[in-house]
């Protein structure tokens, strides 16, 4: 019986009874012999002999009471045709091999199942088929980035009254981020030179560097700091500018900033400390001379104090106040105003935390500056500020950025403005080899002596990889602005096509 089990030990039926499975001897050969012997050897043993023994694993154990329990468990009655084929009464009843409550007959697993190769490794998932590899340089992935083209505007200088231009431009990005479990560190940087081949000249350096680094400390404890710097020519239609100048001078913007926060329960508490430095280069006029531009240089210092709470770990409401002060280089100008000014902001919003397919924050509150000058309006307002990155299926990101910035004036009697800035752009993979971004801007400046400027764009572009580094790029910007003052409206159509290569 063992044998016939392919040579596996079962245990013993609920019943406790021995069991007996029936084959089907083979017709022919020794085999046959054997097995007739067998089954007659079987069914010539007293009943209570084969009753007293139980199989238990691969030992035949003695067991009391083996009367009683060949009567408990005598097979049920069946019809007349089949007691022929039936054992004699009080001996256990054959079972068949496609019993489905006999354990024999559950299916045996294989034994030789395919496994991998022994040196061979799992080959790692990739999200994007056209990712660029980067460069892995220490802990740092390195991806930097080169675009060279040529495009045309209908606008070259951005302001009013501006010609048409056929221009080359190039422009380097490198990103760099670490991977360790614990700590985060970052740097971006990028460079871009603008240079007309004919019509308007044109001729722009625009570059910067930046760099942030997170820290998880222990006890609930994190901290971050950051530093950039900035400098591209100044707008021709943002306001201060030298009305007679020939060329746009540059700005400079050196930011700093630090931070603490610590979670309480479920309170979290955040205090962030931020330095921004602005300097403007002199302003060249038509006859050569130059305008030094020193009375708008000014250095803003702010302390922040957030507290929130968490009403889920994916949502935060939180309370921000404010707290700096600007200091410009000169206590008065050439007008003779005191223009440095004291600073209070107090915000509220929510943070979200939806890892990939929400993060960020959106708060909205009242800005202040009053300067020292008593001549001079105080800069006042709604602030808004966010910055939210969706993406609602793969492949696809949306993200949102508004901002809040008070803008100083060298005017007699004028303080300055506010501006609000907003971008809302997405991200597609169209096919694998091929991306699309479209994005929408708008900017509003409200001036505190009166008037007020909206200036609308629009881009959209499609990138064509040929493989994972090399790829052609389309692009088609148009902007547009409109102003109560006179003199202030201006539109602008460019397109640029050229190659993207990175790695």
């Amino acid at each position: 019986q063992r044998l016939l089990r392919f040579g596996k030990h079962r245990a013993t039926r609920a019943s406790d009874r021995a069991t007996m499975v029936s084959f089907p001897p083979r017709r022919t050969g020794i085999p046959a012999a054997l097995g007739a012997f067998a089954l007659a050897a079987c069914l010539a043993a007293p009943a209570t002999a084969q009753e007293s023994y139980r199989l238990r694993g691969t030992v035949a154990e003695p067991g009391p009471g083996t009367a009683a329990r060949a009567t408990a468990h005598a097979a049920p009655a069946r019809p007349a045709a089949d007691e022929a084929a039936q054992p004699p009464e009080g001996r256990a009843q054959p079972l068949s091999l496609d019993d489905p409550q006999d354990d024999a007959s559950i299916r045996a697993t294989p034994d030789n199942e395919r496994v991998g190769a022994i040196e061979g490794r799992p080959p790692r998932p990739q999200e994007e088929a056209f990712a660029p590899p980067g460069i892995r340089t220490g802990s740092f992935l390195l991806r930097p980035q080169l675009e060279q083209g040529v495009g045309w505007t209908s606008n070259a200088s951005g302001a009013a009254g501006g010609e048409a231009s056929v221009f080359s431009e190039t422009r380097l990005t490198l990103d760099a981020r670490s991977d360790r479990a614990r700590h985060a560190a970052s740097v971006a940087a990028d460079m871009s030179w603008r240079k007309s081949l004919s019509g308007e000249e044109i001729d722009e350096v625009e570059g910067g560097l930046s760099g942030r680094m997170d820290l998880d400390l222990a006890h609930e404890l994190s901290a971050f700091a950051a530093a950039g710097y900035r400098v591209a020519p100044e707008s021709a239609s943002t306001p201060g500018t030298v009305a007679a100048s020939v060329s746009r001078p540059l700005r400079h913007a050196i930011d700093a900033s630090a931070g603490l926060s610590r979670d309480v329960g479920l309170l979290r508490l955040g205090l962030t400390g931020t330095l921004t430095r602005e300097m403007f280069g002199d302003a060249e006029l038509a006859d050569g001379t130059s305008v030094s531009q020193r009375e708008r240089d000014s250095t803003l210092a702010a302390v922040a104090l957030r507290a929130g709470y968490a009403v889920s770990p994916a949502l935060t409401p939180f309370l921000e106040a404010e707290v700096g002060r600007r200091f410009h280089d000169l206590k008065r100008d050439s007008a003779g105003y005191a223009r440095s000014a004291d600073r209070y902001a107090l915000r509220g919003g929510v943070a979200f935390d939806f890892g990939e397919k929400l993060s960020g924050e959106v708060s909205a509150g009242w800005l202040t500056e009053r300067p020292d000058d008593d001549r001079l309006d105080a800069i006042s307002g709604p602030a808004v500020a966010g910055s939210l990155s969706w993406s609602p299926v793969r492949g696809t990101v949306v993200s949102l950025f508004a901002a809040t910035a008070v803008e100083g004036a060298t005017a007699p009697g004028v303080t300055g403005s506010l501006l609000y800035s907003g971008t809302l752009s997405a991200r597609r993979e169209l096919r694998a080899n091929l991306t699309g971004e479209a994005s929408a801007g708008l900017d509003w400046r409200d001036y505190s002596g009166g008037g007020r400027d909206l200036v609308l764009r629009g881009e959209a572009s499609l990138t064509w990889w040929m493989n994972r580094y090399a790829g052609v790029t389309a692009r088609a910007r148009h902007e547009v602005q409109e102003s109560t003052l006179p003199g202030r409206d201006w539109d602008a159509t460019s397109v640029w096509l050229g190659m993207t290569f990175r790695r």
